[in-house]
């Protein structure tokens, strides 16, 4: 794992484009000696935010290429150093050439991610960001670029401002309280902290809604099916993929490991895994395929449950009573969908029908009639929205340090409420501060950092 510092002062460079060939390629270069290394290969004297067409030479005086220059100063750009930019053909060889020049004029070569990292240390842009960059060039979907974009804009970031700005506010009222008992400032009997820890606990369960959207739409939902042998599970996969993907047959125990498909409905990311028959087995690969069967459903986003809807025995809708030890298995909440495959056999109409907790959908994966209703279930469970506009990019480490925070109001609350401890409230209101801070980067580790910018490519 990577490790960053603080800025070291030195110039760093790399290729900012893609790999391979193409018609343009860019080498950028950040730091204090980036305008004296731009200016001895372009051979010209720059001025800022002009573009200059030079010829650019090695050191001994050879032509390596011929484009474009042009000068960004501090702090005025990106990173907020002096930047250079290089802009020539896109051949893998040339660049290389261009770098290597670059290094020997005194920079040297960029760590992953390095230029967001010193844009984030100069305070151009916070941890969720510079995060952005990276979702917005790694997006998949039009609404994933979109979220990202909006993240990059700050969109996200002054959502969490808001809040930090709501805790401390609260958190000040109630010490001052606890400090200055002459004061009489009596919160626990007036209700006023109460009602605003209240409106604070709403505003960010609003704003972990939209992250865990904003999440799903990015990084896609992980959607396990699971039932029992010859329920139609690999069926399923095969109609939701529009392609023969897994092997069916009518023997049980036909799949014997995961499959994997990733697919989009709508522009919504979705990785469809297909998961072993989950029974008693005595054969040895069998049980393997179950017990990785088992492993990705825990991790799993949201899970459909196949069962066979032409055996009478499978009369119930509701995942607990159909097969109540599969329910009982799970270590954490996991989202259930009911697929009541076979409607072809049953005689039964495709339909989708609601519940409080669960959502059971009637169809046949044979003859694809009712796919269309998985679908759009599917496109809600993801928080797809015709026209919306008001999610953001998000991470897991988000929702950790969301969550994380949603627990220690809800704590504060308790001991406000239950005990009159103000003290604990306090306390409670400033480790919420702190992962609220974890975020946007307010709150920070070198660790964190490292691992964070080390996911990006070079020449960001």
């Amino acid at each position: 794992m990577i490790t960053f510092n603080i800025l070291d002062g030195d110039t760093i460079a790399a290729i900012a484009t893609a790999p391979g060939r193409g018609g343009v390629g860019i080498v950028r270069l950040s730091g204090p000696g980036a305008l004296v290394i731009g200016e001895s290969i372009s051979g010209l004297t720059l001025s800022p935010r002009h573009a200059y067409f030079s010829k650019f030479k090695n050191s001994d005086g050879n032509v390596l290429d011929s484009g474009i220059a042009l000068y960004f100063p501090g702090p005025q750009s990106f990173t907020g150093e002096d930047v250079v930019e290089l802009h020539g053909h896109g051949g893998p060889v040339v660049l290389d050439l261009l770098i290597k020049t670059c290094i020997n004029y005194g920079a040297r070569q960029a760590r992953p991610g390095e230029f967001s990292e010193r844009a984030y240390l100069n305070d151009k842009i916070d941890l969720t960001q510079a995060e952005a960059i990276a979702d917005l060039i790694n997006s998949t979907t039009e609404h994933a670029a979109l979220n990202a974009s909006r993240s990059l804009q700050g969109v996200f970031s002054q959502k969490i401002d808001d809040l930090v700005t709501s805790v401390t506010q609260l958190r000040v009222y109630v010490e001052a309280a606890i400090d200055f008992p002459e004061e009489e400032i009596d919160f626990i009997q007036d209700g006023q902290v109460n009602n605003q820890l209240s409106a604070i606990i709403a505003q960010l369960n609003a704003v972990m809604h939209q992250a865990k959207q904003g999440s799903l739409q990015q990084e896609g939902m992980k959607l396990v099916i699971a039932g029992k042998p010859n329920a139609g599970k690999s069926s399923l996969l095969n109609a939701l993929s529009g392609q023969d993907t897994a092997i069916v047959t009518a023997i049980e125990g036909t799949t014997r490991d995961v499959l994997r498909e990733h697919i989009q409905i709508d522009g919504m990311p979705l990785h469809i895994v297909d998961t072993a028959g989950l029974r008693n087995s005595a054969d040895e690969v069998e049980k393997e395929g179950i017990r990785r069967a088992w492993n990705e459903i825990e991790s799993a986003d949201h899970i459909l449950l196949v069962v066979d809807g032409s055996n009478p025995e499978q009369h119930s809708n509701d995942p607990s009573v159909i097969w109540p030890e599969f329910t009982e298995h799970f270590s954490r909440n996991i989202p259930v969908s009911v697929i009541r495959n076979k409607c072809d056999l049953s005689q039964h109409e495709p339909s989708a029908t609601d519940s409080v907790n669960y959502c059971t959908i009637e169809l046949s994966a044979k003859t694809g009639a009712g796919i269309n209703l998985l679908k759009e279930h599917l496109k809600t469970c993801m928080g797809y929205r015709q026209g919306n506009e008001t999610n953001f990019s998000a991470r897991r480490r988000h929702l950790l340090s969301l969550e994380g925070a949603a627990k220690a109001l809800t704590a504060g609350q308790h001991q406000l409420e239950n005990a009159g401890a103000g003290e604990l409230l306090a306390e409670d209101l400033r480790a919420c501060q702190n992962l609220l801070g974890e975020i946007t980067g307010a709150v920070s580790s070198d660790q964190l950092l490292g691992e964070i910018f080390s996911s990006f490519c070079i020449g960001k």
